[in-house]
């Protein structure tokens, strides 16, 4: 019994919704471990809720009255993540114009939370590698060993595993950090938390923008909910939730009201694009689908072409006609295109010359847009930082990558800010 209640009071202290087991095993191993010094690793989908974890941890832990920082490492740039974690000296490198201390000096005897470490670069692995074996690291620029008492807890989206197996990250350390691991269940596994969620979120917006009646479900809008997968888990439930609590003129939630936005049964679908568009008039669109079948109609367009012509040119050696690629007007049918994919149908020869140049003109747009993935991801982390008014932060979001990531695709294609 102490224990249940405990559990109920943690759940209020840190705004904790849901009943499901898997949850409350995680948040019991994390007061369990937190009196120890062992390194945690926790593990999850995106938007489950980790970062929950190693706040707990750290305030019931003897460290609770040191600093406790929590930091994203997919946020800081590749070329300053060394500097950032360990610290520089001065004039390590060209804008290194003093001493930096570093999360790792500055978490000296508290918590330090490594968020998304799966980002981490390799040689940076390295480095915390050894400050979990020894509590050693070595700024950037100097010679000299320091030493941080520092309690690291970990957390990631990443299949470990398998980044290990692709050489993206280092076997050592992944067990030098899951000394305790704590795995968080994703939302379309917690059964019933859904709909808690839901009635929490609404009224936590009622609250914080006036309004004066928060949305509510009906039961039937509450069994959506319920068999909804939520890919975005808990950070999509909160923002479908929102944006229903300030958009939507209807306070009671209907199936069909939730569909509008995406929130289906049986449905994987985040419904991120279509509110985009629909509410914000901003284009959110899946270029790289775009780009894959355009590429491959384009491609059937020409594997076609090739066949017209030379069954035109065979017909037009079989009646004398010199040009290859003109229709004998003699002919009364011929060979023509329909769409990307299917098979080949006989036209009246009037027919044929148009859906030549029509394909000419899919060739020409292919050529002058130079649709390729690379040309367009340049466009669409272009498009990103001007929505966002060049801030990585907002554009990474938009984009659905990493801080880190989008400054090194920034620096690979040779944007300038």
């Amino acid at each position: 019994m102490k224990n249940e209640i405990d559990l109920k009071q943690l759940k209020v202290r840190y705004g904790i919704v849901g009943r499901d087991e898997a949850l409350d095993e995680a948040l019991h191993t994390a007061v369990q471990v937190a009196r120890t010094d062992l390194s945690v690793l926790i593990q999850g989908e995106s938007g489950v809720g980790k970062e929950v974890i190693p706040r707990i941890i750290h305030d019931f832990s003897l460290r609770k009255n040191k600093r406790y920082i929590a930091i994203n490492c997919g946020s800081i740039p590749e070329g300053t993540i060394d500097s950032e974690l360990f610290g520089h000296e001065k004039g390590a490198f060209t804008s290194a114009i003093g001493e930096h201390e570093g999360y790792f000096g500055a978490a000296d005897g508290g918590t330090l939370f490594l968020d998304e470490v799966g980002e981490l670069p390799m040689s940076t692995q390295a480095r915390l590698l050894r400050v979990l074996e020894t509590g050693e690291y070595i700024r950037v620029g100097s010679n000299e060993p320091r030493h941080t008492n520092a309690r690291i807890v970990a957390a990631t989206n990443v299949d470990i595993p398998n980044a290990i197996r692709e050489g993206r990250f280092r076997e050592d350390l992944y067990y030098r950090l899951c000394t305790i691991n704590i795995q968080m269940p994703p939302l379309r596994q917690r059964h019933g938390d859904a709909v808690l969620l839901f009635k929490k979120f609404a009224m936590d917006t009622a609250a914080k923008y006036n309004i004066p009646e928060p949305i509510r479900l009906t039961p039937e809008a509450e069994t959506v909910v319920n068999n909804y997968k939520w890919p975005g888990n808990i950070r999509q439930l909160l923002n479908i939730t929102e944006q229903l609590n300030i958009l939507s003129q209807e306070r009671s939630i209907t199936p069909e009201l939730l569909a509008k936005y995406g929130i289906v049964p049986n449905s994987d679908e985040t419904g991120i694009a279509p509110l985009k568009a629909k509410n914000f008039g901003t284009e959110h669109r899946d270029y790289e689908n775009e780009i894959k079948w355009l590429a491959s109609a384009v491609m059937e367009l020409r594997k076609e072409m090739s066949e017209l012509t030379a069954l035109v040119h065979a017909e037009s050696t079989h009646e004398g006609t010199p040009h290859p690629h003109s229709l004998s007007p003699a002919s009364p049918q011929t060979t023509a295109l329909t769409a990307p994919g299917h098979s080949l149908h006989t036209v009246p020869s009037a027919h044929v010359q148009p859906i030549e140049e029509d394909i000419q003109t899919a060739e020409e747009i292919v050529e002058d847009e130079n649709l390729n993935l690379f040309e367009m991801e340049k466009r669409n982390i272009l498009k990103a930082l001007q929505r966002a008014h060049y801030r990585r932060k907002a554009a990474a979001e938009d984009l659905g990558i990493s801080e880190r990531t989008l400054y090194r695709k920034i620096k690979d294609y040779g944007i300038e800010e």
